[in-house]
């Protein structure tokens, strides 16, 4: 069986962190999602999925993400079903997520500046969006010459 959902799309409201009886973080949140397709002459529909996310990662999620951002999601789709207020049965769709990423460019689109740093109080650092930057200070490295016959694979 195969249970895998990936999904990227923009928060609806900020991540809502909670803590269950045990202590055990859970945050829970709402993605727009485009859809790829649309009838000619109409315009693309957006899906609402609600996320719920566990542990470290609800805190990374409600650390450093707000309303507007754009996130990518990896995890699983779940059903719960339960009684409303009247007694009615009713259904949850939702993605568990294993894993939540930064999907938005560096530079927030409507100041052109970068995201803010941690709200204050939060001691990490904000997150680095672009590649990794490695300088080696090594120079005793010599070029490999282009003579294939020389390259040991």
């Amino acid at each position: 069986m195969l249970n895998k959902a990936i999904l990227m799309g923009r928060l609806t409201r900020d991540p809502e962190l909670r803590q269950t009886p045990n202590g055990i973080s859970v945050v829970t949140f709402t993605l727009a999602v485009d859809r790829s397709y649309a009838k000619a002459g109409t315009e693309k529909q957006t899906d609402f999925i609600d996320i719920v996310a566990w542990r470290s990662t609800a805190e990374f999620v409600s650390r450093y993400f707000k309303k507007g951002m754009q996130v990518a999601v990896t995890g699983r789709i779940q059903t719960r079903k339960w009684k409303d207020q009247n007694d009615q049965n009713r259904v949850s769709v939702e993605v568990v997520a294993d894993e939540v990423f930064f999907a938005d460019s560096k530079r927030e689109p409507s100041t052109g500046g970068t995201f803010a740093s941690p709200a204050p109080g939060m001691d990490a650092p904000a997150p680095n969006y672009g590649a990794p930057s490695f300088q080696s200070q090594d120079t005793s490295f010599e070029d490999l010459s282009a003579d294939d016959d020389e390259l040991p694979f």
